[in-house]
């Protein structure tokens, strides 16, 4: 049975390339022609919006039942000069799915792919160990102060799951300083700096001693877009000031987890698997 990585952008598409090759699974990687991932994969399936019911007949042609979704992607515009005969038929559905939100959207083309007899896996059942158990993962360790930050920061994003705007938030004594949105984690915490009109983000007091902090929107599809985080969001964690990241237990991807908790180690931060209160 050969399975379809639909890869975006970031780290996690290549990490599940990579383990579903060292077991000797058949994958077919397809991608978004103006949203290439970040490996190189020249036999990839390369296609568009408008072309996507041309991508699910040529998966099922090629022997694909099952599909994984992983990575961003930037939501495109569709150009009506471009949809094939193939997709003509979806146009309604696609259309009303872009005036929502992300989820929303996400989960109509899901089931276009799972109504033509293509099943929907998350990446974390193919590669298990992206998520980690309850616990404190680093030789550092959150204080009170943190962990009352960690209920704030969890209490702001339950508020904002009903909007699907993001999931994450940087908490500092109480305050929240920034809300994820479309951009990602990343830009996040690079704009703490430009909020503050600081040309290093070290320059930034406010941040001191506060956290970041990640979980799964209410409601979220384990299937697809879960929350990340990786080394690039540690090194931006530590030059920020901040005293640790904290993530929901089982509900966020850890990439490439061993590096990452080097850096946090090395940088003296605490790396927080917290289990929902």
């Amino acid at each position: 049975m050969t399975l379809a990585l639909i890869a975006g952008r970031g780290r996690l598409p290549g990490l599940i390339l990579s383990a579903l090759e060292a077991r000797g699974d058949p994958v077919l990687v397809a991608r978004l022609a103006d949203d290439p991932p970040d490996f190189a994969c020249d036999d990839a399936v390369i296609f568009r919006l408008e072309t996507l019911g041309t991508l699910i007949k040529t998966l099922l042609e090629r022997g694909v039942t099952r599909a994984c979704f992983a990575g961003a992607v930037r939501r495109p515009l569709i150009d009506p000069a471009r949809i094939d005969a193939a997709t003509l038929p979806l146009v309604p559905r696609l259309m009303s799915a872009l005036e929502q939100g992300d989820d929303g959207a996400l989960r109509t083309v899901l089931a276009l792919f799972e109504a033509a007899g293509i099943e929907i896996v998350a990446a974390t059942d193919l590669v298990p160990d992206l998520l980690a158990d309850d616990g404190v993962l680093t030789r550092a360790t959150p204080s009170d102060r943190s962990r009352q930050d960690a209920t704030r920061a969890a209490g702001i994003l339950a508020a904002m799951a009903p909007a699907d705007i993001g999931q994450g938030v940087v908490v500092a004594r109480g305050q929240a300083l920034a809300i994820e949105a479309q951009a990602g984690t990343d830009w996040m915490l690079r704009s703490l700096a430009l909020m503050a009109g600081a040309d290093d983000v070290s320059e930034l007091p406010a941040t001191k001693g506060g956290l970041l902090f990640k979980a799964p929107k209410l409601g979220q599809d384990w299937r697809i877009d879960l929350p990340a985080i990786g080394p690039d969001t540690v090194a931006l964690a530590a030059s920020l000031g901040l005293a640790g990241i904290v993530t929901e237990a089982r509900g966020i991807v850890m990439l490439e987890r061993d590096l990452l908790l080097r850096m946090a180690d090395d940088a003296g931060i605490f790396v927080w698997s917290r289990a929902p209160e």
